[in-house]
């Protein structure tokens, strides 16, 4: 007798296992696409472990929300995240799961007043999905397993981008330690992923028109696995595979350029001639109480010999205004930079005051209005740059990747090699038809920083 009941017991247990990873889940990726990555990863252990992925949040009985808390801003969107989601659980969701930066820096606080997430994991813990689900659903309690999962390299991915396009992350935390930035308390110190993982990885990824390389800092891959600087050769084997397309670099860092690194992006065809170049500031003051390596003169010199030796490569940047002591006058020289620079793409930003960072304890913090004020006049002066860049393409042709419609505008829209996916300039065009996916011959009829307007040859005007 016993043993019948022994058996039914292991049979319902299996039951309610096979029940739930047939469950449906739903992922939110919040932040950067280094999130977006790990996002990816976290996808393909929960259809590994038998669940099944839906893109519609309001079908998901499980939704995990992949985490930013870069920022003070970003982790309030964090939580507003949780929380308007949490409002499904009156329809089909069942468990929230917290992942990513945000519990893994606040979950000691954050687990028991943030009671509408019913798993939280950190950043390494996303092997530890499955087994967290099914004590959640067995036990009817929350579970907190932040920092109880391994520091491993995970191949298995399921793209969320276009199918043409992959981000491919090469390292994770940093060692800069900007007096900004409060990465290297979240993320760890600089961790390279090796080198043949990579490799596997991308061969992985299927057929990619623009494979992405991105890290906290792309330049520094290696020199904490090997003892060397491994950005160049890294570019040189991904090139190799052929099913990567091309590959664009973003996150270099202008003090870790190496003639070796150049010589690649000049060199190597299947380069995009693009570069992103985190600068940050223009003036030495400022630089070095962000911790920042380089100077003024040093970047002028950089990105004209970028310029120089690899002509029409296109040079993105970061800014940010407002940090601590900033004054007028070197407010004012940033944006004389900026006109000597003549970067294509910038981003610019308000400085965040972050606890925990050096930067927010230094005198001299700069009033929320003047750094609103100071980010929109860079906005401006760098807007009337890039319509004279973008202005010499007019009545030229360019190839574009086609990235679809745009129903406002009823326009085909893509990208040109001087634009990185969801942070630069499009190209909108018309054309008899254009498929997504394929790149075409653009005919520019007009320049509008940031983007660029034409059509095909084949297009009755």
């Amino acid at each position: 007798m016993s043993g019948f009941s022994c058996y039914n017991s292991t049979v319902a247990e299996e039951e309610r296992k096979k029940v739930l990873k047939e469950k449906k889940f739903g992922v939110i990726s919040l932040g950067c696409d280094k999130n977006r990555v790990d996002s990816e990863k976290c996808i393909a252990v929960l259809e590994n472990a038998g669940y099944v992925l839906t893109n519609d949040v309001t079908e998901a009985e499980i939704v995990v929300i992949n985490t930013c808390a870069f920022l003070q801003s970003a982790r309030e969107e964090s939580v507003d995240a949780v929380l308007e989601t949490a409002g499904y659980k009156n329809g089909k969701l069942e468990k929230i799961v917290v992942t990513g930066c945000l519990p893994q820096k606040y979950s000691a606080e954050l687990f028991p007043k943030l009671t509408e997430g019913d798993v939280f994991l950190g950043i390494n813990d996303y092997d530890l999905l499955p087994s967290a689900l099914e004590t959640a659903y067995k036990t009817g309690e929350r579970v907190n397993l932040v920092g109880k999962g391994a520091d491993t390299f995970r191949f298995a991915r399921v793209l969320t981008t276009a199918p043409y396009l992959a981000y491919l992350k090469i390292a994770d935390g940093c060692y800069n330690h900007c007096t900004y930035c409060l990465i290297p308390k979240i993320r760890g110190k600089y961790r390279s992923y090796p080198m043949e993982n990579l490799l596997e990885e991308a061969k992985n990824l299927g057929d990619v028109r623009e494979l992405v390389l991105v890290a906290q800092d792309t330049t520094r891959y290696g020199e904490d696995l090997y003892g060397k600087n491994c950005f160049p050769e890294l570019i040189r084997r991904l090139s190799a595979l052929e099913n990567i397309g091309k590959i664009r670099l973003l996150y270099c860092y202008p003090d870790a350029f190496s003639d070796e690194l150049i010589e690649e992006i000049k060199t190597n065809e299947k380069v995009i001639k693009y570069v992103d170049i985190p600068l940050q500031h223009s003036e030495n003051r400022i630089l070095k109480l962000m911790n920042r390596r380089g100077t003024r003169e040093e970047y002028l010199t950089l990105l004209s010999r970028l310029k120089r030796e690899i002509p029409g490569i296109a040079i993105r940047s970061t800014f940010i205004s407002g940090f601590p002591g900033e004054t007028e006058e070197e407010f004012g020289a940033m944006k004389e930079f900026l006109k000597e620079a003549e970067l294509f793409n910038c981003g610019f930003f308000a400085y965040s005051k972050e606890p925990e960072t050096a930067a927010a304890r230094m005198k001299g913090q700069v009033h929320y209005k003047t750094k609103e004020r100071r980010v929109r006049e860079l906005y401006e002066t760098q807007r009337g740059i890039s319509q004279k860049l973008l202005s010499g393409y007019v009545g030229k042709t360019l190839r574009v990747l086609c990235e679809g419609i745009d129903y406002d505008s009823e326009k085909f829209v893509g990208r040109a090699y001087f634009s990185a996916p969801e942070i630069d300039g499009k190209i909108y065009f018309n054309a008899p038809e254009a498929t997504e996916g394929e790149t075409y011959e653009v005919i520019i009829d007009e320049a509008l920083a940031p983007d660029l307007f034409g059509h095909t040859e084949d297009y009755d005007l």
